[in-house]
């Protein structure tokens, strides 16, 4: 699917990370117009100011996408600028640090509300306006670990996990309509998330900040600028299951090769960075 000056974008979580890439990748190209959403305003204008001499109308909204009711005035209001929506990108997302005894149900809700009910919530809204269109198409961030459990990452795995079936589910179900569904999978991405997630309710400060550390040094291979090269890509080509970066293509193999062991294979591959305090940190808990 070509985007053209006819295609207006969807863009959650714009203010950082992969949402923002995408958005400024996309000021390349000649479309009708972008609509960015976040929950922070100040860093949400700085990427609509990255814009202004694109050529493109660009809308920004700030919208907490764990809220249905905003979300619902989120597509009216694009509708209002911008008349059309053939793509929606549901990108926003969150992280949280801690085991599953060491977070609480409260940030357990937290997460899914943002990572899983926010795409629901987006789909709902603008699917009835993408149907109208000649071709459309949604894509859904789940990740990596959207294929793959990983200890210390319960809440999230299990989010990005629905999100992977969700899409899935919804991809079959608009078969031979206008609407194209694409589920994206990055691997470490050079993005805030780490750096900003929640510390579960017992979890320890100190050591979600050498994970971090650790995450943002060792497991992130891939920009943001690379992952919206990829999504843009993938809109482009119409992918069902968009893969970003070699990590994302080598966890995606391995868990198809050993879908038992694949957790010691993933290990050694990191060479004992994936799981390393594992063991101590299980006699604390």
């Amino acid at each position: 699917m070509s985007l053209t000056n006819e295609s207006v974008i969807v863009i959650t979580g714009a203010a950082s990370g992969i949402g923002r890439a995408t958005a400024r990748r996309l000021g390349n190209e000649k479309i009708g117009g972008l609509a960015l959403s976040d929950v922070n305003e100040t860093e949400l204008n700085e990427t609509a100011r990255m814009l202004e001499n694109s050529g493109i109308a660009v809308s920004t909204h700030v919208v907490n996408v764990a809220d249905k009711a905003a979300v619902e005035a989120f597509a009216a209001a694009v509708i209002f600028h911008h008349g059309r929506v053939t793509h929606l990108l549901n990108n926003a997302g969150v992280s949280l640090f801690g085991d599953f005894e060491e977070i609480s149900d409260e940030d357990f809700e937290w997460l899914m509300n943002i990572n899983f009910w926010g795409v629901v919530n987006g789909t709902r809204a603008f699917l009835p306006i993408l149907r109208e269109q000649k071709s459309a198409q949604i894509l859904n961030v789940s990740s990596v670990f959207g294929f793959v459990g990983i200890p210390g990452n319960a809440a999230y795995c299990a989010s990005k996990f629905a999100v992977c079936g969700f899409t899935e589910s919804l991809r079959h179900e608009l078969a031979g309509t206008s609407v194209t569904v694409s589920s994206i999978h990055p691997g470490g991405i050079k993005t805030n998330i780490a750096n900003f997630g929640r510390l579960g309710a017992k979890a320890n400060q100190a050591e979600k900040n050498a994970t971090t550390a650790a995450f943002n040094t060792e497991m992130t291979k891939s920009t943001p600028e690379q992952a919206a090269e990829t999504i843009v890509r993938g809109m482009k080509s119409r992918s069902p299951r968009i893969l970003i970066g070699a990590d994302a293509r080598i966890v995606s193999w391995v868990y198809r090769i050993f879908p038992q062991n694949y957790l010691k294979v993933l290990d050694l591959l990191s060479g004992g960075k994936l799981l390393k305090g594992r063991a101590a940190r299980k006699k604390t808990i």
